[in-house]
């Protein structure tokens, strides 16, 4: 059974950074690519970023590039997304998710968390 745990998120003030967990099991992020999105209220799933199973690539969406960075730990087969310089504009459910693909589109993921809510305030 694979499961995808989120941890990490909370409450945080405007320009404060929070650095999110997700832990796998029942697959490896060393055969698998990985994922972070983000649903804010009302919108839709938005991709964040990807790492690639050997952790050699990395793929970000404009919108976070330079302030978000995914990484991993393959022993502890987690993945992170250090997310710096917050916005109330980044309060929303985020997710990880694995893909056996390269691709920043939700139907192109097979496994997903069930999510963890980071709110930051102005």
């Amino acid at each position: 059974q694979v499961r995808l745990v989120e941890t990490g998120g909370g409450l945080v003030q405007a320009g404060e950074s929070v650095t999110l967990s997700c832990v796998a099991s029942g697959l490896s992020t060393t055969s698998n690519n990985m994922g972070w999105f983000r649903q804010a209220p009302g919108k839709d799933r938005s991709f964040l970023a990807l790492i690639s199973w050997n952790g050699g690539s990395t793929f970000y969406e404009d919108a976070v590039k330079g302030r978000f960075t995914i990484s991993k730990d393959d022993a502890k087969n987690t993945v992170y997304l250090q997310m710096n310089s917050l916005e109330p504009e980044d309060t929303a459910v985020y997710s990880c998710a694995s893909t056996r693909g390269w691709s920043r589109h939700p139907k192109d993921y097979t496994y997903w968390g069930q999510g963890i809510q980071v709110t930051v305030s102005s």
